[in-house]
């Protein structure tokens, strides 16, 4: 018999059995289901609802069951639905009717929500710590290459000279954000629905907030409906999750192309490459591709989690059992793949040399260029056109801009003079950025002391 089983006639069918249970995937929260138990019970006690006997009893017990899940020593059964019913059943099957006294004043729309609330707020915690070592790599690494000039990029074409420890540092501060969403997610997320019973509060005279300070949290979820009922905070910790993924992805896709023979500027270590079934000479970057490939599954679980809930009536509804798959995997998902990016990048080897040569190309300096004209007295859209001028004329000549004689410059603009050519070499390019935030070494050598103080306080 169910332990819910006493309004009905008939056992549930076989197949429905299967379907309908949960244990495959929630027995994931076994620890926290007990955590919350064992506060449960206390609170119990503390009230008056149960004796102290009888709770000491009972977490004695969730305790020795606890410790028996994690030796491997309990098979749970998919008849009793869920970890919730597996745990309750064991505990009553080892002290009796004592143990049926722990549901009192709650209900496992209640509970399973703490039970995710408790997991999803550790891995929380542990995805940020994650995130944090990975900024932390990328400004040693900025540091490193304060002074490594390579092309930058719009379109995929060659604009202005950076840095590479400039293009890190731009990464790093959207992992930043990356950190604060979450940070603000668990702010969010971090009050306790235990207590709220089924949906509409409990007629024992319970102490919510005791519940809440043993476990940990910042106070109570005021609303009991709402409480059992909604899933925001998951799809809230995903949609973060998947903003993660796709600074990661975007990494990723240039690492990946940085890596081909026409770019030559990085070579991932061999222990984070794959080769070829059939070409012999192939050096794969597949860690990158596929955590490119994971930010859609991340995507996907977004999707999941917002068609499950779109058009769910209050309360409780069983759709809400399908809400931790997506949790699950995200979790997984994103702590795996920052895991082995942070592995991937610290051990790669940066090709200063093709960087440097590929930056010297392309007219990349165009733009000083024309400042410079600007400096000299001209308003900036003629300085524009004559520069487009000058590049059109070295593109038929096939030169660049700083192979040009005094006297082909002069034929553009009389503003010419000799200090142009100092002017518009890729270091001078790189270091004449005077505003805040830009790729010149002393803006660079702020912005890394700051990230690094950034990283402290977090």
């Amino acid at each position: 018999m169910k332990l819910w089983g006493g309004r009905f006639s008939k056992q549930t069918a076989g197949l429905v059995d299967e379907f309908h249970a949960s244990i495959e995937l929630d027995q994931k929260l076994y620890k926290y289901d007990i955590i919350g138990s064992i506060a449960h019970a206390r609170m119990l006690a503390g009230q008056g609802i149960i004796t102290e006997a009888e709770s000491g009893q009972i977490i004695n017990c969730l305790n020795e069951i606890l410790a028996d899940i994690e030796n491997g020593e309990i098979e749970f059964s998919v008849e009793l639905e869920d970890i919730h019913m597996n745990i309750e059943k064991i505990l009553i099957d080892r002290i009796g009717d004592v143990g049926k006294k722990l549901h009192t004043a709650r209900s496992r729309n209640d509970q399973v929500a703490v039970d995710i609330r408790l997991y999803l707020r550790d891995n929380i915690l542990t995805i940020k710590a994650l995130i944090k070592e990975l900024i932390a790599a990328l400004v040693e690494l900025a540091d490193k290459n304060i002074d490594t000039i390579m092309p930058g990029y719009t379109h995929l074409q060659r604009a202005q000279p950076v840095t590479l420890g400039y293009h890190f540092l731009a990464y790093a501060q959207m992992f930043i954000r990356d950190y604060e969403r979450l940070t603000d997610c668990y702010d969010r997320m971090n009050c306790s629905p235990l207590g709220a019973g089924a949906l509409a509060g409990t007629t024992y005279e319970t102490d919510r907030h005791f519940v809440a300070d043993e476990l940990g949290f910042a106070g109570v979820c005021l609303h009991g409906m709402d409480a059992v009922s909604d899933r925001d905070f998951i799809i809230e910790f995903i949609s973060a999750a998947a903003v993660c993924m796709m600074h990661l992805s975007r990494f990723c896709e240039e690492l990946i192309i940085w890596s081909t023979s026409e770019f030559n500027f990085i070579e991932m270590d061999d222990a984070y490459s794959t080769g070829s079934s059939i070409m012999p000479q192939k050096k794969n970057p597949d860690l990158a591709e596929l955590i490119r490939g994971k930010t859609g599954r991340v995507y996907g679980n977004l999707f999941n989690i917002l068609t499950i809930m779109k058009a769910l009536p209050l309360a409780y509804n069983k759709d809400m059992q399908e809400d931790k798959l997506p949790l699950f995997d995200t979790v997984d998902t994103v702590s795996n793949s920052i895991t082995v990016f942070i592995d991937m990048i610290t051990t790669m080897q940066i090709n200063k040399k093709s960087m440097s040569q590929a930056a010297k190309t392309g007219f990349m300096n165009a733009t000083d260029a024309a400042d410079y004209l600007v400096k000299k007295g001209l308003p900036f859209r003629e300085c524009h056109a004559v520069i487009g001028r000058i590049v059109l004329y070295c593109l038929n000549k096939q030169v660049a801009i700083e192979d040009l004689s005094l006297a082909e410059l002069k034929e553009f603009s009389d503003k010419f003079e000799e200090d142009f050519y100092q002017n518009i070499t890729i270091e001078a390019c790189v270091n004449a950025k005077k505003s805040a935030g830009s790729t010149s070494q002393s803006s660079m050598v702020e912005m890394v002391k700051r990230t690094r103080a950034k990283l402290i306080s977090m």
